[in-house]
């Protein structure tokens, strides 16, 4: 059938279905069995079945239009603006508008009836919009799992975030650090939680205490600030911080030089700690500055212009947040043209950028 447009009759005759069935499989809707699913989905790849999504638009009454939903704080965090960009760039190449949902519940369920899709950005169990969004009646893609009750099936593009806290806890420790503290964001999502959970777990399995302080989801340089001041004066024997929140790791650095905390080594500075920054001496007083104390290494589980244009640049976990808002977006443009189930998952990849404030080469 190379000669002419394949259609979805072709693929129904060729899997020994109805027409309706065949759509059914491929939409990932109505009650068909899983095997026949799987064989309609077989035979449609191997003839080379692609939908006509504009036809398909028609048949849908639909706009052409794809909602999004970011978190509430997404508009002062540089991660979110550029997933944003992403996504909208891969959802243009399939013809479609993207269109940003207001945070409340209401304007987003009223958005919800009239776009064709919906990207949902690291959605909070304790969001109220979120429920009526997943319940819209058009496919969902969720930027992070949605760890609150669902009705409906929706797809999902995920991270491993457990993996990329042990990677930073994992090399901190081979930098020297013998006790290290998370900056934890707070709330219900996916990554929040996995981050503390973590945390924990991390500790648990490597014999360590993890100083774990939580600090808002968004936190500010300032709140960084105030929290690492307040961790690191109670507790002098921190030799690590890594810190969550995007854009909030400035406030780290600003801490430790006011505490005299030489940032990119566990080592003392000359006077008061000892060589791998565990005690041994007694810390300077708070805002006083003087690099004589012991060392401290800080790390971010995000990667961003704060990170990289810190004194010194900062170790963090780079999560291409332009190409993972590529990512939702292209699952659910594949979603709505047929080639895709509406309750996939796809895994995106991250990377660990190591620098000085971990003793690491820039």
């Amino acid at each position: 059938m190379t000669s002419r447009t394949v259609t979805l009759l072709d693929v129904a005759r060729a899997a020994g279905v109805s027409k309706s069935t065949a759509s059914d499989a491929l939409q990932g809707s109505g009650r068909v069995a899983g095997a026949t699913r799987d064989r309609v989905r077989a035979v449609a790849e191997e003839l080379g079945y692609r939908p006509n999504s504009a036809a398909r638009r028609l048949r849908r009454a639909s706009t052409g239009a794809v909602g999004l939903h970011l978190p509430a704080t997404a508009t002062r965090l540089d991660y979110y603006m550029n997933l944003a960009f992403g996504a909208v760039e891969r959802a243009q190449e399939d013809g479609l508008d993207m269109v940003l949902l207001a945070p409340s519940g209401a304007a987003a369920g009223r958005i919800a009836s009239r776009v064709d899709g919906l990207l949902v950005i690291d959605p909070e169990a304790g969001d109220s919009a979120v429920p009526g969004l997943l319940d819209a009646g058009v496919p969902v893609v969720t930027g992070e799992r949605y760890l609150g009750p669902s009705a409906g099936p929706s797809a999902a593009v995920v991270c491993d975030n457990a993996a990329s806290l042990t990677a930073l806890l994992d090399h901190v420790t081979e930098r020297g650090a013998r006790r290290p503290a998370v900056l934890a964001p707070s709330g219900s999502s996916a990554w929040a939680t996995a981050l503390r959970a973590t945390a924990r777990s991390w500790g648990l399995a490597h014999g360590v205490e993890v100083a774990l302080r939580t600090v808002p989801f968004a936190a500010t340089p300032a709140e960084a600030e105030e929290t690492t001041r307040a961790l690191l004066t109670a507790d002098p024997a921190v030799d690590a911080v890594i810190c969550a929140p995007d854009g909030s790791a400035p406030g780290v650095l600003r801490a430790a030089a006011a505490l005299g905390r030489e940032v990119g080594t566990t080592g003392g500075g000359g006077g008061t700690g000892g060589s791998n920054g565990t005690g041994g001496g007694t810390p300077p007083e708070p805002g006083i500055f003087a690099r004589s104390g012991p060392g401290l290494l800080v790390a971010a589980c995000v990667d961003g212009p704060a990170t990289r244009g810190a004194e010194p640049p900062v170790t963090a976990v780079d999560l291409r947040p332009a190409a993972y808002g590529r990512a939702c977006a292209e699952l659910l443009c594949d979603i709505l043209a047929d080639r895709a189930a509406p309750d996939t998952v796809r895994r995106h990849a991250w990377s660990l950028e190591t620098r000085a404030s971990t003793g690491s080469p820039g």
